[in-house]
């Protein structure tokens, strides 16, 4: 499937084109095309298992896809030796999700928000160096005395933070952000999820928003894309996700998300899903989602939906029609939760 055709080549940050990731049997992504606007954020959300972290190791080569196509800022990167990825490698950036696990126990705060420099063509003295990297922490909201301290004497907020300044020291043209919230407590999630948004406001940076925290979507992004067992099935617009969801794995996800309103909370229905819960190993004929949804029907089973134009967006779905409108799965049953 090719990916948006709308959108002019100068403006696209990102375009994933057919990307393919396979582990032996296993079909982790399987065909996932999307585009990412300069300075826009899309948020790629899906149940654990999705494939959505494997997407961002693959734009940024920690994994070799199988097949497709990676471009970022119009290059293919997907067949460059390590060399020409590193040269290549300042226009794009990735936070993980766990700070404590990405960070090198044994090197100094400084060294590692300042290794990308050391890595790059072309030499920077010491002092410039230096200067960068308390100008990087200064911007992370961060001391420059942080510098002189090893990743285990910080907070995981601030460990965090130090991952996202080393990620942004090279002005990457793109970042992404693997689940970067999950790991913190919950107290500091809201911190540091501000601080990327006010990062992204103030520099411009496209950013791929990887995580399943819908509330986190609502406020950052500009785009959605939706990963069930390895596919898209539904990308768009924020709002005409949130508002008229036109897949019925989106409209179960969103059922499910919590609301901070109670008597809304209340008067929302829950949605009741097949427990049939299938693998990547083996995923189903036709629809990957039709052994848990309560619309599927025949065609369901034997043949695969493909991603249709819906005004502003993309859904794969049988049921829906050229406008977004179709069944509404939420309208199906009033209890359940989607695991």
């Amino acid at each position: 499937m090719k990916p948006d055709t709308d959108v002019a080549l100068e403006e696209v940050a990102l375009e994933l084109e057919d990307l393919v990731m396979h582990f032996g049997s296993v079909r982790a992504v399987d065909g996932v095309s999307l585009s990412i606007r300069k300075g826009q954020v899309t948020a790629l959300v899906g149940e654990s298992g999705s494939g959505k972290s494997t997407v961002g190791r693959c734009i940024v080569r920690l994994l070799e896809p199988t097949a497709g196509v990676v471009r970022i800022g119009g290059v293919d990167v997907t067949h460059l030796s390590r060399r020409q990825m590193r040269r290549h490698g300042k226009e794009v950036s990735i936070v993980f999700q766990d700070p404590a696990g990405s960070l090198d126990p044994r090197m100094l705060v400084g060294d590692v928000v300042g290794e990308p420099l050391r890595l790059q063509a072309g030499r920077i003295s010491r002092r410039d160096r230096e200067e960068r990297i308390n100008e990087e922490l200064g911007r992370v909201g961060l001391r420059a005395e942080v510098a002189r301290r090893y990743p285990h004497e910080l907070s995981g907020g601030q460990r965090q933070r130090v991952s996202i300044a080393r990620a942004l020291i090279s002005s990457p043209s793109l970042l992404i952000a693997d689940e970067p919230t999950s790991a913190l407590d919950v107290s500091v999630q809201a911190s540091v999820l501000n601080l990327l948004a006010d990062l992204q406001r103030d520099i411009g940076f496209a950013c791929l928003f990887i995580t399943h925290d819908l509330s986190a979507v609502e406020y950052l992004a500009d785009d959605v894309a939706v990963m069930y067992l390895g596919q898209l099935v539904e990308k768009g617009s924020r709002e005409r996700v949130f508002a008229r969801p036109a897949h019925p794995y989106t409209q179960a996800l969103l059922a499910a998300a919590p609301v901070a309103d109670p008597p809304r909370q209340r008067a929302r229905k829950a949605v009741l899903l097949g427990d049939d819960l299938p693998s990547a190993l083996d995923p189903p004929s036709g629809c990957r989602f039709h052994t848990r949804c309560p619309l599927a029907f025949d065609r369901c089973t034997a043949e695969v939906p493909q991603l249709l134009g819906i005004g502003d967006g993309d859904a794969a779905c049988h049921l829906v029609g050229p406008d977004g409108a179709g069944p509404d799965v939420r309208q199906t049953n009033s209890a359940g939760s989607l695991q």
